[in-house]
């Protein structure tokens, strides 16, 4: 299940299901375009054009958009860099592939806006192309777009990036088709299994090497991408995971920070255990959220009057007497629960929720397995793309400490209690890192002085990253300023006219929102 420093993705999503609704058709990743060859650490690196990528994610290009695209090479450990001589990586190197999105009608440039869309696992590539389309269906704004380069980077160890790919499909259909609360001995000891099979492939592959695709790792790179773009200084937007990565390197690098958006924040003190019941009660809350929306629109909720009812009937259902796709596949208790979260992250998803929920009632599940495999990235043939593969490496590298099995099987009982329908699920949730081989490398968790204000985005339904950690994150930051939306969903930029003017001032005028600004609901 989704864990706070996990498996955020949702700006991939939103805008995916934006463009859609346009008529287009998004699959999960673009062609992984290869450049001349990667510029070597500290070279500068050749662009070419690469308008293939735009049109294998979208269909076509974005109106009066070029894109380029090339490849820089990093160290692998960047504490070679500073006196270590052994150790994983030293001496070695990742390719890290880079898109640049540059508008025809430029002016007055000022630099790059360098994205990330989260996960950890969420291709900036893939971002950076939706983004670039007009904000009627989803983008940046003109008013930006026409200052910035937009660019899109696929972090180490995702998608066209070195990716760690060491999770079978098989594993990963049996994993998100397990039941989120295995309550009998027996079927707790068999997620375990599960989990340490996974963990047991990707530690015969990659062995000592996965501790190097950390948060911290992955920030020193962005500063490599920074200058690779040739700018003196960094402006960066960043969602959900993201966050954390740019709060990341204003710690690392604060006098070379011009300006950060840091949408969706991740608090970087939780440990795995705090941020897996924070997001439990902020995914219980989304779906409070939800039920009431329900119970007010039964003209477009078929599970009204009692939503929460009808999704917990739907599980318990599906542990007895499972609905079989058109595929064969059978909706077991966790493809319903992943619809459920899939459909949380934007308040357009309800209505899509309540309608799977009501066809599944009928026998039908494929609406479920819309849902649930948009979430996944989950291909019609069965394939998954290495988004979740990468979120493993990037979230155990991070996590200092591990619960035991006996701590998480406690706290699956616990939280049972207070969060019925999302605390098991983030609890045995956690048994993927406890079982996962890697080494650790967590990162730095303190003030980013020196840096220039940075503008910290939450919104108050956010069920990924639950608002309070907004004020949290930038005061920890000590140069933070909080904007709010007072709305639903996951990230908030660029949704609405408030936060978009606010943000986009700050970005291209450096303007910081007075503090406390709260943007009312849509």
């Amino acid at each position: 299940m989704i864990r706070t420093r996990a498996r955020r993705f949702a700006p991939i999503v939103l805008l995916a299901g934006t463009l859609l609704a346009a008529g287009c058709t998004l699959p999960a990743l673009a062609p992984r375009t290869e450049a001349e060859g990667p510029a070597a650490p500290g070279a500068a690196p050749t662009w070419r054009a690469c308008p293939e990528v735009a049109k294998e994610l979208v269909g076509s290009a974005a109106p009066n958009m070029r894109y380029e695209c090339t490849r820089i090479q990093v160290p692998r450990n960047w504490d070679g860099g500073t006196g270590a001589t052994s150790g994983p990586g030293v001496g070695e190197t990742f390719d890290i592939a880079l898109l640049r999105a540059r508008s025809t009608n430029q002016k007055a440039r000022i630099g790059s806006l360098v994205i990330n869309p989260g996960g950890p696992g969420g291709s900036g590539i893939d971002t950076a192309v939706y983004l670039s389309f007009p904000e009627t269906v989803g983008g940046l704004p003109a008013s930006v777009t026409e200052r910035f380069d937009i660019v899109g980077f696929d972090p180490r160890g995702v998608a066209r990036s070195s990716p760690v790919e060491c999770i079978s499909s098989e594993n990963l259909d049996a994993s998100f088709g397990y039941d989120p609360d295995p309550e009998s001995q027996q079927a707790f000891d068999g997620f375990v299994a599960l989990n340490q099979r996974i963990g047991r492939g990707c530690g015969d592959r990659y062995g000592d090497q996965l501790s190097l695709y950390g948060t911290e790792q992955a920030a020193h790179d962005m500063d490599a991408i920074r200058a690779a773009v040739g700018d003196e200084k960094l402006t960066y937007l960043g969602y959900s995971y993201g966050t954390l990565l740019g709060a990341t390197y204003a710690q690392l690098h604060p006098q070379r920070v011009r300006a950060l958006v840091l949408d969706g924040a991740v608090d970087p003190r939780l440990d795995l255990v705090a941020s897996s019941e924070n997001q439990a009660k902020g995914f219980e809350r989304a779906f409070d959220n939800f039920a009431l929306w329900c119970s007010t629109n039964a003209d477009r909720c078929p599970i009204a009057p009692a939503a929460r009812d009808a999704v917990t009937s739907a599980i318990d259902k599906a542990r007895v007497s499972p609905a079989r796709g058109d595929d064969g596949r059978e909706a077991t208790p966790g493809w319903v629960f992943y619809a459920v979260v899939s459909s949380l992250y934007t308040e357009a998803g309800w209505e899509q929720l309540a309608r799977a929920i009501g066809e599944l009632e009928g026998g039908d599940p494929t609406e479920v397995f819309r849902l649930a495999d948009a979430y996944a990235g989950r291909e019609p043939d069965g394939s998954y793309s290495n988004l979740f593969d990468a979120n493993l490496a990037v979230n155990c590298a991070d996590e200092e400490e591990r619960p035991s099995r006996e701590q998480i099987r406690q706290l699956q009982s616990q939280w049972r209690g207070k969060y019925p329908l999302f605390g098991p699920a983030l609890a045995v949730g956690m048994l993927s890192c406890t079982e996962w081989p890697g080494g650790r490398d967590p990162y730095p968790t303190g003030r980013a002085d020196g840096a220039p204000p940075i503008l910290v985005v939450g919104t108050t339904g956010d069920p990924a990253t639950p608002y309070e950690q907004t004020p949290t994150l930038a005061g920890m930051l000590g140069v933070g300023r909080v904007l709010t939306w007072d709305g639903e969903g996951h990230t908030a930029y660029p949704q609405t006219a408030c936060i978009t003017a606010a943000v986009d001032a700050y970005l291209i005028d450096l303007t910081v929102p007075p503090d406390g600004t709260r943007c009312p609901p849509q």
